[in-house]
This record gives structure tokens, C-alpha cells and sequence, in this order.
């Protein structure tokens, strides 16, 4: 069998979700973390790429934007070959490329887009310029079926400090309100003994509670979970299962972290866990 034809049956064979976001050297973020979380989940990847950056676990210490035209064409070129059941975006980096984004899922009218508002990497590196923010907020939140902040971006986006639980459900609540989305805004920059993520759905809040493993800061989580409520919504389930099934997905990635060290290259022997 010819391998164009293959590759295509087996496209049509599995649920197809996109990811739009960064690429990330490392291998543990971005563009490639998503395709591997649609990959395990058993979804089929797809990809449209805004920037490539030059990190490693230590940090970035490069990015490099592509034309907004690019980014539209590549989104564009993936709807055109193949049925997209949900969607998400990642690092989007300008006002430029956020608009060029949403002006191109608009026109498509994704099934379901899951928006992760990423701002700074885990090592510190601004991700998305501090003009970009109200672009976010002005044109691609309203489109999402799905927000899914850390603490720090919850804070930005809801205009409010976030202290303890009672905080990250009025952050919630009071994006979802604004936005007409649901919202989860996740625990992981909280302290306490669990992890505790939370939902609003529209109608009222759910607090999704985990262990917490460990107290280091593991590269890629928020993509790791954002692709994988994208991969569940792909495979039709609905979205608190979707959210509370990542989570559970998230919690086994980070217990086999937390046994090895700090992450994917430690395990294998080409990072530096000391970094």
C-alpha cells in the first residue's frame, strides 16, 4: 500500500485534533508535547507552528516569530485536509499572530478550541509580549469553549490576587463570566498537600482534587494538560470529563517524574538534574 494512502487511512481512522503553538527544543513543551499527548491518547496531531524557540530545561535563550500569514495558512491547510474535531493554542507570542489566529478559526468554526493563555515559561522567559495580552483577551477568548490559566495568568486575566482556594474559584468564575467559557484554573503554583484545579463550567464550580508530586516545577505540564483535555474533546467526551480524565492523565506523568527526577532527558540521562 502506497504510504500517502495509508497515512490517510489512517488519519480517517482516529479523531484529529491541532495544536497551535510554539516548538520547543527540548522536547518537553510546545508543539512537541502536544503531539505526544494526542499520540498517547490515541488521537491523530496535527500542528500549526508560531515560533521556534531554542530552550532546554535551563531556559530560553532564543524565539523566533513566523508571519501571522504562515501561522493562518498552516491552520487554513490543516482544516482543508482532514476533519478537526477540537483544537488549542499554546504560545502565540505577538497581537499579530493572536489575530491572525483568531480571525482564521473564526472563519473555520472549530468544534471545540481549548484556549491555554500561555505568558511565561516555566524557567521565566516571557512567552507572550505584555501588548499581545488584551489582543488575547479582545479576540481569541471569546471563542474558546475552554480556558485553562496557572495562577500567575488567572491573576492577569481576572484582575484579581489569588491567595487560596476561595481566590482561584472567584478567578474562575470571574473569567468564564467575562468570556461566556469554562474555566479551570489550575493548581499547580498553589501549596498544600493536594493539587487542587478549578472548574467553572458555566453553571457552577468544580474543585478537582489530586496529589501533588514533589515540590520541583516539571517543564510542560500546562501544554501536557491542555492537549490532553484537546485529545479527550476530540474523542467526543464532554468537558468536565475531559478536564477531570487530563488531570488524572497529568497526575501519572508527574508521579513518574517525581520517582526519576525532574524530567523526560534526566530519566534519560542527557540532562542535567542539578539545572
Amino acid at each position: 500500500m502506497p504510504h500517502d494512502l495509508a497515512a490517510e487511512r489512517m488519519r480517517s481512522a482516529l479523531p484529529v485534533a491541532l495544536t497551535i503553538a510554539g516548538s520547543d527544543s527540548s522536547g518537553g513543551a510546545g508543539i512537541q508535547a502536544d503531539l505526544k499527548t494526542f499520540a498517547a491518547l490515541g488521537v491523530y496531531g496535527t500542528s500549526a507552528l508560531t515560533c521556534v524557540t531554542a530552550q532546554n530545561l535551563a531556559g530560553v535563550t532564543g524565539i523566533a516569530a513566523l508571519a501571522p500569514e504562515m501561522v493562518a495558512a498552516q491552520i487554513r491547510a490543516v482544516f482543508a485536509g482532514a476533519k478537526v474535531h477540537a483544537a488549542k493554542t499554546g504560545m502565540l507570542y505577538s497581537e499579530q499572530i493572536i489575530r491572525a489566529v483568531a480571525e482564521t478559526m473564526r472563519a473555520l468554526r472549530v468544534r471545540s478550541l481549548v484556549v491555554d493563555p500561555v505568558m511565561v515559561a516555566t524557567s521565566g522567559a516571557e512567552l507572550l509580549r505584555k501588548d499581545a495580552v488584551d489582543a488575547l483577551r479582545d479576540t481569541l477568548m471569546p471563542l474558546a469553549d475552554l480556558v485553562t490559566p496557572n495562577r500567575p495568568e488567572a491573576e492577569l486575566l481576572s484582575e484579581l490576587r489569588i491567595r487560596n482556594l476561595a481566590g482561584m474559584e472567584e478567578a474562575a468564575r470571574r473569567i468564564g463570566t467575562a468570556y461566556n467559557v469554562a474555566c479551570v484554573v489550575k493548581g499547580g503554583h498553589m501549596t498544600g498537600e493536594h493539587a487542587v484545579d478549578i472548574l467553572w463550567d458555566g453553571n457552577g464550580l468544580h474543585r478537582l482534587t489530586g496529589p501533588r508530586y514533589g515540590s520541583h516545577k516539571v517543564h510542560g505540564t500546562g501544554c501536557t494538560f491542555s492537549a490532553a483535555i484537546t485529545a479527550l474533546l476530540a474523542r467526543g467526551s464532554g468537558l468536565r470529563e475531559a478536564v477531570e480524565q487530563a488531570k488524572t492523565f497529568l497526575g501519572s506523568h508527574l508521579k513518574d517524574c517525581a520517582r526519576h527526577g525532574r524530567g523526560f532527558l534526566e530519566r534519560l540521562g542527557l540532562g542535567d538534574s542539578e539545572s
